[in-house]
């Protein structure tokens, strides 16, 4: 039996007609020789001797450079005469196992023969002080079994929280170095806290576990870098907060003011840490998020998982209506663990799910308050993360022509 009325199945959809939205576009000539560049820059600041070991963090973000820029710190490091090696540095994610964050690192393309070292993978971590509220602070064993840390994150606007400190390198250190124990106990703070507590932390983070710098990636609204830039430890929290602003001036939007369905193709980890951008949809786990300036938009359908996040669906529960190919793609464990370290149960709640992607979109317009489909706002993007080419309904059409960001193609 079919959840949708008779007179609802089979009812054609509005058609969609391809559009270009246009951002600035500033972006690095060549990534690697930078990155290489200041990273050596780095080492000789910080004062490297040849044989010391220097464990490099990589995270579990979709960050399009990641490989090319991990290569380039191993072969600076490796040219001064040091022992590198990579530590995943994703707090709970890859259901918070050593295995599965080393999965989660191949999936990313990261390896020992894509980056030229080996990653050591360990979820125990060392308690290396407490905050002066009394939250104890925890870090990576096996990072800490290194001469230097080097933090290695791409800055930008945070999903669930704002502050001088979002996503980035002061995140990685507090909450990606911590492993499981860590990220949970952290997220007991809630992401109200967060904008004390992620500075905060990672300060007395900075002063008891030897950073010797932190490599900063900031990519434009095309997710192409177009900053990649060793900050010395002493500076990291002034310049970081300094990046975190031109990542915001340079982030993709929709261009639009209402949105009656938006279908998202697919949803996953290296997309946002919440599946899908929050900056992007307004929605979070907790409802709309602070600041919001993007398009109200009454219904979201999910499509399915990215092929690169491991089954994880935090996120999902934003979601309005998905398919049940998509459902058969999550993960529970991982995508579970992931929702409960970080306080947010909310994010893996599932949405209503129908036999195709069709059928979720007739059912979202069939609830979204539109009797005419044909002047219905639907938007489509890939994910949240590549909003430069989407597919709007002709009810759009007159936004598109006005819009100087907007363009058909």
């Amino acid at each position: 039996m079919s959840v949708l009325p008779s007179t609802i199945s089979g009812r054609p959809l509005p058609q969609l007609r391809p559009v270009t939205q246009h951002f600035e576009r500033p972006q690095l000539a060549d990534v690697s020789a930078t990155a290489y560049a200041e990273v050596a820059r780095g080492l000789q600041a910080m004062g490297a001797r040849p044989g010391e070991r220097v464990a490099i963090g990589a995270g579990s973000r979709g960050i399009r450079d990641l490989v090319p820029v991990l290569r380039a710190t191993v072969a600076a490091c490796r040219a001064s005469g040091l022992s590198p090696y990579l530590v995943p540095a994703m707090g709970s994610h890859g259901g918070g196992t050593a295995e599965g964050q080393r999965h989660v690192l191949e999936h990313l393309g990261v390896n020992e023969a894509s980056v030229g070292a080996p990653v050591l993978s360990n979820n125990e971590v060392v308690q290396i002080g407490e905050t002066h509220w009394g939250m104890p602070i925890y870090f990576d064993r096996e990072a800490l079994q290194a001469d230097w840390i080097l933090p290695v994150n791409r800055v930008k606007p945070h999903t669930d929280f704002t502050g001088t400190h979002e996503s980035g390198l002061c995140k990685m250190l507090v909450i990606g170095f911590a492993n499981h124990a860590g990220c949970a106990r952290v997220h007991q703070e809630t992401f109200a806290r967060f904008h004390t507590v992620v500075p905060t932390t990672a300060a007395a983070i900075l002063e008891k576990v030897p950073v010797g710098f932190g490599l900063a990636i900031v990519e434009n609204a095309y997710d192409e870098s177009f900053i990649v830039e060793a900050i010395p430890r002493r500076q990291l929290l002034a310049r970081e907060a300094e990046l975190l602003q031109i990542a915001y001036a340079h982030m993709a939007r929709l261009h639009f003011e209402h949105i009656d369905v938006l279908i998202v193709d697919m949803i996953g980890k290296e997309i946002s840490g919440a599946g899908m951008d929050p900056n992007i949809i307004g929605r979070t786990a907790k409802g709309i998020l602070p600041g919001y300036r993007g398009p109200t938009i009454a219904r979201i359908v999910v499509g399915g998982l990215t092929p690169t996040g491991g089954g994880n669906a935090i996120g999902i529960g934003q979601a309005d209506f998905t398919t049940e190919s998509g459902l058969g793609q999550i993960d529970r464990v991982s995508t579970y663990v992931n929702a409960i370290a970080a306080g947010t149960p909310e994010s893996g709640r599932l949405p209503i799910a129908l036999p195709t992607l069709d059928d979720a979109v007739r059912a979202a317009l069939l609830t979204s308050g539109i009797d005419d489909w044909n002047r219905a706002a639907v938007v489509r993007i890939a994910n949240t993360l590549q909003l430069d080419k989407i597919a709007v309904s002709n009810a759009l059409a007159e936004t598109v022509d006005r819009c100087p960001n907007l363009s058909w193609r």
